[in-house]
């Protein structure tokens, strides 16, 4: 609902300031900072106005705001004589009211001092209304400032955590790096101790550690290998050498020779060398149970780093280690070896008998085992032929394998039967070396008589090769190997051997193989020395054993020794040709 709006004519000061203050009374109770502003907007259009010159109009109506919202005066102020405002024409100036209030008329409003002093009242509200604000301005300025001084001490320590979250990565990530770098070093020492010392060549474990370290850790590598005591007793003889090797042999520490100190662990500084005045030197000892040589390495760039430097001294060590045990191994195998050939015996020659025999030491291992053969005469002209074979390598195998042979040579001068030698063999073996075992085979041939007896403790059977070329395996339950801790008498045993026969011993190393068995390999050997012929086997015995030997040795590594002893009968018209001059 809208009330009618009363008019008001203003054509002089006076009517400006009565107009004035009926609006003021009329919003007298409209709140302090609307009713303010509209009676300054008021005042400014009426000074405006009369500085123009002209008279106005000033129309004031008060109207429901809308649904819950109370009532509102609205003011327009034109000149006299413009179109009236219509209903759609919005007013000049608004002021909200808690209720609604008429305007009055203009000659009712109150005095013009009264309005005066009111207005110095509602300046004073208004100024109130202001302090209160700009006390709270204040406050809010106030707490602004801590806010933003909170902010920006917020921001400094985020930033100073960022920078510790970052330098944290950073060590973080070094430490990692590090880590793994020290994982990769200490993997690879594993590695390649693990491959130098799986050699017992000295060459093998030095072209391996030159595989393993150039040019990853080292550009060059030199390794100096005392002949004798007296090199590292007195290494100044040795002029070919950098002197930080002379120096490692000296003080038996490594030494690093470069233009500026290294700084690494537990080794030395020295100027540079003259052989390598750019790229440091680092000379490392080799000792096993004594000193043994130097190993010399040229870095593969500007420095050696100190890890890098901590892991090849201590792989030196274990390379130290490995060539000491490969020297000492060679000196053992050869002199195991030379032993061993020392006892092999030099075939006798028979009238009606060729001989051929061969011996092959392991291309594996320590290569000196316990196999051997003899063939010697006896007092009554027959010929006793021997293959055995000691469990074991190593010198003292060898060792035993020689006592063996002296004993059974022994025993034949008594006694010209296999089984009772074998027999004696075994007490003896039983007696003086409880915890070894040997096996044998021993074959008894008479010139004349077309037979071959024999015995065996343990031993592979004989392959007998008839004239016809037929091959058959003595095959015959052997005895218990030589040793057992058992009482034991051992059995003889007789086979046909008519003349242009060949007899075939030999140990397990020729026919027994891993994945096999012995079976398939004797097999083999019987089918090969089918093949022979026999003018091949008389003309030319060694050559025979030869071929005997390549088909079963051609695909296989020999783990084991390998012994062979032939033995081929002559026909009664052969006699004289191969008779001995």
């Amino acid at each position: 609902m809208t009330e009618g709006p009363d008019v008001w004519t203003i054509a002089s000061v006076a009517d400006a300031a009565r107009a004035r203050a009926a609006v003021a009374q009329v919003t007298r109770e409209a709140p302090a900072r609307e009713r303010a502003r509209l009676l300054a907007s008021l005042t400014a259009r009426l000074r405006r106005l009369l500085r123009a010159g002209g008279a106005g109009e000033l129309r004031l109506r008060v109207r429901r705001a809308g649904a819950g919202y109370g009532t509102r005066l609205d003011v327009w102020l034109r000149p006299v004589g413009s179109a009236t405002p219509g209903p759609d024409d919005g007013p000049d100036l608004v002021c909200p009211l808690p209720r609604r209030t008429a305007p009055g008329r203009p000659d009712t409003g109150p005095p013009l001092p009264e309005s005066l002093l009111r207005t110095d009242a509602d300046t004073a509200a208004v100024l109130r209304l202001l302090d209160g604000q700009e006390h709270h301005l204040r406050l809010h300025r106030e707490e602004l400032h801590q806010t933003d001084q909170g902010v920006l001490a917020l921001h400094s320590e985020l930033e100073a955590a960022a920078l510790v979250q970052r330098d944290l990565l950073e060590a973080e990530r070094a430490a990692r790096a590090e880590s793994e770098r020290a994982r990769r070093l200490l993997a690879f020492l594993g590695d390649a101790g693990a491959a130098i010392t799986a050699s017992l060549s000295p060459t093998a474990v030095l072209r391996r550690l030159s595989e393993l370290l150039v040019p990853t850790y080292a550009e060059r590598l030199d390794v100096w290998l005392f002949d004798a005591e007296n090199d590292a007793e007195h290494p100044r003889r040795v002029r070919e050498h950098p002197a930080a090797a002379v120096a490692a042999v000296r003080t038996g520490r490594p030494q690093h020779a470069a233009a500026h100190p290294g700084g690494l662990p537990g080794v030395d500084d020295l100027p540079p060398a003259a052989s390598s005045p750019r790229r440091p030197l680092l000379a490392v000892p080799l000792t096993g149970r004594h000193p043994i040589g130097v190993l010399t390495l040229t870095a593969p760039g500007p420095r050696f780093d100190a890890d890098t430097s901590v892991m090849l001294v201590e792989l030196a060590g274990r390379a130290g280690v490995a060539l000491d045990n490969a020297r000492r191994y060679e000196r053992y195998r050869d002199t195991a070896e030379v032993l061993q050939r020392a006892q092999l015996t030099e075939l006798p020659a028979r009238p009606g008998l060729l001989l051929a025999a061969r011996y092959l030491p392991a291309t594996r291992g320590l290569n000196i085992g316990g196999d051997w053969y003899d063939a010697f005469v006896q007092p009554d002209g027959g010929l006793l032929a021997v293959i055995g074979d000691v469990t074991g390598h190593g010198l003292h195998a060898a060792v035993v394998m020689g006592r063996l042979r002296t004993a059974l040579r022994a025993y034949a001068v008594e006694s010209d039967s296999p089984a009772a030698i074998l027999t004696r063999l075994h007490r003896m073996l039983r007696h003086q070396q409880p915890e070894l075992y040997a096996t044998a085979l021993i074959a008894r041939l008479r010139p004349g008589e077309p037979e071959v007896v024999w015995a065996s403790a343990g031993h592979p059977p004989a392959v007998v090769r008839a004239a016809d070329g037929t091959v058959r395996v003595l095959d015959a339950r052997p005895g218990v190997m030589l040793g057992v801790p058992v009482p034991y008498d051992y059995a003889e045993h007789r086979s046909d051997l008519p003349a242009g026969s060949t007899l075939v011993l030999y140990t397990d190393g020729l026919v027994e193989r891993r994945a096999q068995g012995i079976d398939p390999g004797i097999e083999h050997l019987g089918r090969t020395l089918g093949t022979l012929s026999t003018p091949e086997l008389e003309q030319d015995p060694q050559a025979a054993a030869d071929a005997l030997l390549k088909p079963l040795l051609h695909d296989c590594a020999r783990d084991d020794d390998i012994c062979l002893l032939l033995c081929h009968t002559l026909p009664p018209t052969e006699h004289a040709r191969h008779a001995p001059p």
